[in-house]
């Protein structure tokens, strides 16, 4: 009875909400299946994360080639409300493994939470390509509401991309998230992404193990399927911060 009253309440508050993400984001292009950001910081907090994407592709997918991305990061604090990250992210196709690109991020969380009736953030990003020296610049309006356990996230997202090989374009994308805080270990939820080439959909759960003052480990896994026909079918994402 109760998972019952958990899924009525993730879907119905999905598809009441969801759709103010995908008109904004009909219009994008890229592949924007990933992590779902949050718009708080937390001072004097420190992280090491682990990300790691595998992709089902099917064959209209007008994806990269490569079938798995892993990102490892390191970030921290440097006041009340900025927060910095920097990343080594690397691909892996046929058996064989690289590091394609270095990523920095830098959060600013614009309200206190509780605040307003949503809380707010931007993040910023820059992402350079050992290949070909691609560069991308984008900016992530991040906010979130709860709805006592029901929490409600959204990502919007305006990039950037250039380099010697490829046009220069803008793209935009969104990311939507709805999750019940079912316990602390662990929070069943809900994903959409949209792009111009990128539209899915899929459940997640996620939870956090605190060890001690200040020391938790906090675990994602998404298995989000393609809608459209240039979407891979499947994809499976894991994501793990160790908080310190």
């Amino acid at each position: 009875m109760a998972i019952n009253k958990i899924c009525q309440r993730l879907i119905s508050g999905f598809f009441s909400i969801s759709s103010l993400f995908i008109s904004s984001a009909a219009f994008a292009d890229g592949l924007s299946i990933d992590k779902v950001y949050h718009p708080y910081v937390q001072p004097l907090e420190r992280e090491l994360e682990f990300r790691w994407l595998y992709f089902d592709q099917n064959a209209n997918a007008n994806a990269s080639g490569n079938n798995q991305i892993y990102r490892l990061g390191y970030g921290q604090s440097v006041s009340d409300s900025w927060f910095l990250e920097a990343y080594i992210i690397g691909d892996k196709n046929n058996n064989e493994s690289r590091i394609n690109a270095y990523e920095f991020e830098a959060k600013w969380q614009l309200t206190e939470q509780g605040e307003y009736a949503a809380d707010w953030g931007l993040l910023f990003e820059y992402e350079r390509g050992r290949d070909r020296g691609i560069r991308e610049l984008s900016t992530t309006l991040m906010a979130e509401r709860e709805w006592g356990r029901t929490v409600g996230t959204g990502n919007v997202s305006m990039a950037f991309e250039s380099g010697a090989d490829i046009d220069n374009e803008l793209e935009m994308s969104a990311a939507f998230q709805l999750r019940y805080r079912y316990s602390r270990a662990l929070e069943p939820a809900i994903e959409l992404y949209s792009a111009q080439d990128t539209l899915a959909l899929g459940p997640a759960i996620m939870g956090e193990q605190r060890f001690g003052v200040r020391k938790k480990l906090h675990w994602e896994l998404g298995l989000i399927a393609g809608l459209s026909n240039e979407t891979p079918d499947t994809t499976l994402r894991a994501l793990a911060e160790f908080e310190f």
